[in-house]
């Protein structure tokens, strides 16, 4: 078993059990999940799990983000589970059983553009890179200009550059192929007919006289021989006509000769048609939708699409719809040769980073949640946006608010100032690379706008209850406070009037028992030294005493505190559970940290440490017992009577048995 066996367990059970997953894969960063009941599904309890960055229900599928990491995670579960994980296709086919049309539909564009995006992520480098070499003045002329080496660079980024972009319909006709699950070279071939050298290139269309655009001849007809370059809606079209003919014909033409007839009758009819019917009229659809984009964007109403865009992008992510747009920003650079709508998706990545970045730091010391946040907040940065918004942004509300206004004021400055992108890649800070040079400093204005206010925004909101679904933050630790994580009442506080340091108190809510009754022998006849245990039961460990922390081991289990008398106190988490590496416990204290009673140690996953077999009493012992004198037991906790000294629990060490309603002595 791995090192993310105990949270495998943990989600297996917070997901219903093994019998309520009918599906399971992984993606880059992802588990993903197709339930049989989403409503058995623990939320709370998944976003407890250590390895959790975030959960979300999208497509039918049930995704809980885990991170790189996912893969280490997946073989975990697949151990603890039992269940054999399914492919892709099995997995997204077992998902659309929960999908509605228009769900189908945008998972199926998604499904078809996914593949494609590692090219166009770095064709919008490069173009974004020759952009500067070729756009950009410095000292009165551009760089191509100035050094024939850079020149030369400049010329063989386009040979790249161009199949990317230009021949783009050769991946989308392959992509098609490949995802309805038909002969995926006849895409291929199929989108190289539709952007062959022979045939007129789509860029010189309009500078082309009517008379001088070539066609073919059959006599009865003629049929313009006309390019689809960076064609989107034409190549979709002429691609999935090729998926259902072959579909057909597959059904009806023998096996014996289906390999010669089933290519020949589903591909030569399509390329035909595409010329024909289907690449005339997507290049009507492609061009008119561009023309209502585009028309919008720079209107006298430009500000409101700008602002509308910009609040409504980041939902829109989260319903799935966002694949949408890189279809028509691929159109709009193929009618007009750049986008109005990319820059805008570049800033609102930024504001998602931003207020991610907002919360990183308000919540400082937090050592559980710094590991999702500060990676969420360079993946943000970077134009990946799942983490920040689903680990941190979604979860908290406010600084999702704060990001989704952010990136609205943004999106509506650069609308107004018509920045346009030459081409689509890299969200994020990077996109500025993408963005046509005479706008290039504009940009940089609208990035400061999208990291400024959704920063600031998030320390506001954060004060507003009705935008914050955590119910308070420790301001002095940056913790985070919730109803299943509340700070270990201190009833007995109240009672001490000048400092005492002779004075343990239990470090969990539980019960109280001697060191006799812990199954342990090495406890029980306090060969470790004298102290007392609880048997747990809320995950939280608060420091029994006044001291220094003096040690964390390394697998968590254990930590070390010194009070100020010199006496040397160990809390002990669970027995035998050195064996579990660490894997149940976090940890929110280091060596040299000051803590009091009531301060938080640790969190322990009680029913991880159950679920590995081991017994999760929580032991407080003095290891240094020769120099004890004398000391008391205060145990602190929920007091029906509401009168926490007539409660409170008192014993002389290493005497445990309790006396009730004693007074503490100060």
């Amino acid at each position: 078993m791995g090192k993310y066996e105990s949270d495998a367990k943990q989600l297996l059970t917070a997901l219903g059990g093994a019998k309520n997953v009918a599906s399971f894969m992984h993606c880059a960063t992802r588990m993903r999940f197709v339930l049989k009941d989403d409503a058995l599904a623990d939320k709370p309890a998944i976003e407890k799990i250590g390895a959790v960055r975030g959960m979300f229900t999208n497509a039918g599928q049930f995704q809980v983000i885990i991170g790189n990491e996912v893969p280490e995670f997946y073989n975990d579960f697949v151990q603890v589970s039992g269940l054999t994980g399914a492919s892709k296709e099995d997995t997204k086919a077992a998902a659309k059983t929960h999908q509605n049309v228009v769900q189908r539909a945008v998972a199926t564009l998604a499904e078809i553009f996914t593949p494609l995006l590692p090219a166009i992520i770095v064709g919008g480098l490069i173009l974004g890179f020759r952009n500067i070499l070729e756009g950009v003045q410095f000292g009165g002329s551009t760089i191509v200009e100035q050094s024939q080496f850079w020149s030369g660079v400049n010329a063989f980024l386009w040979l790249p550059g161009e199949a990317i972009f230009h021949f783009l319909p050769v991946g989308i006709t392959w992509s098609i192929t490949r995802k309805m699950g038909t002969t995926q070279i006849l895409g291929i071939v199929l989108g190289i007919t539709l952007v062959s050298p022979q045939l007129l290139n789509a860029y010189a269309v309009n500078s082309t006289a009517a008379a001088d655009i070539p066609f073919w001849d059959f006599g009865f007809a003629q049929v313009n021989m006309i390019g689809y370059q960076a064609q989107v809606i034409p190549a979709m079209l002429a691609g999935f006509m090729l998926v259902y003919l072959e579909r057909f014909f597959r059904k009806h033409i023998p096996q014996a000769v289906s390999m010669i007839f089933v290519p020949l009758f589903s591909l030569l009819p399509t390329i035909l048609i595409a010329h024909v019917v289907l690449g005339p009229f997507g290049w009507w659809v492609g061009d008119g939708l561009s023309n209502i984009v585009n028309a919008g964007l720079t209107s006298s109403f430009s500000w409101l699409f700008g602002l509308a865009f910009g609040l409504l992008y980041a939902p829109v992510v989260i319903t799935g719809l966002h694949h949408t747009t890189l279809a028509i920003d691929a159109q709009l650079i193929s009618t007009y040769g750049s986008t109005n709508l990319w820059p805008m998706i570049a800033l609102s990545n930024i504001a998602q980073g931003s207020a991610t970045l907002a919360v990183a730091i308000a919540h400082r010391g937090n050592k559980q949640e710094e590991g999702i946040s500060v990676p969420a907040t360079i993946s943000a940065y970077l134009g990946v946006t799942e983490p920040a918004m689903f680990g941190i942004n979604l979860k908290y509300v406010y600084p999702f608010i704060a990001a989704i206004i952010g990136s609205g004021i943004a999106g509506m400055f650069v609308t107004i100032m018509g920045v346009r992108a030459y081409s689509i890649g890299v969200g994020g800070l990077p996109g500025i690379l993408s963005i046509v040079g005479q706008y290039i400093g504009i940009f940089a204005i609208g990035m400061v706008i999208a990291v400024a206010i959704p920063f600031i925004l998030t320390f506001v909101l954060r004060k507003v209850p009705a935008l914050n679904k955590i119910e308070a933050v420790d301001e002095a630790t940056g913790e985070i406070i919730d109803e299943n994580d509340a700070p270990a009442p201190q009833p007995l506080a109240t009672t001490i009037e000048s400092p005492e340091f002779d004075r343990l108190y239990a470090p969990a809510t539980g019960n109280v028992l001697p060191l006799t009754a812990v199954p342990d022998q090495v406890f029980a006849q306090n060969m470790m030294g004298e102290g007392f245990a609880v048997d747990p039961t809320e995950g939280r460990i608060s420091s029994p005493v006044v001291g220094t922390v003096t040690a964390v081991f390394d697998t968590k289990h254990a930590i070390g505190i010194q009070m100020p008398n010199g006496l040397e106190v160990l809390v002990h988490m669970g027995l035998d559970t050195v064996a579990l590496k660490g894997a149940p416990f976090t940890v929110h204290v280091q060596p040299g940290d000051a803590v009091q009673p009531g301060t938080r140690l640790a969190f322990m996953d009680i029913e991880a440490v159950k679920a590995a077999g081991y017994s999760p009493e929580v032991i407080v012992v003095i290891t240094n017992s020769d120099q004890l004198a004398e000391f008391r037991l205060l145990t602190s906790g929920p007091h029906e009577s509401g009168d926490p000294v007539a409660e409170a629990q008192t014993a002389a060490l290493p005497e445990t048995t309790p006396r009730p309603k004693a007074e503490p002595a100060l």
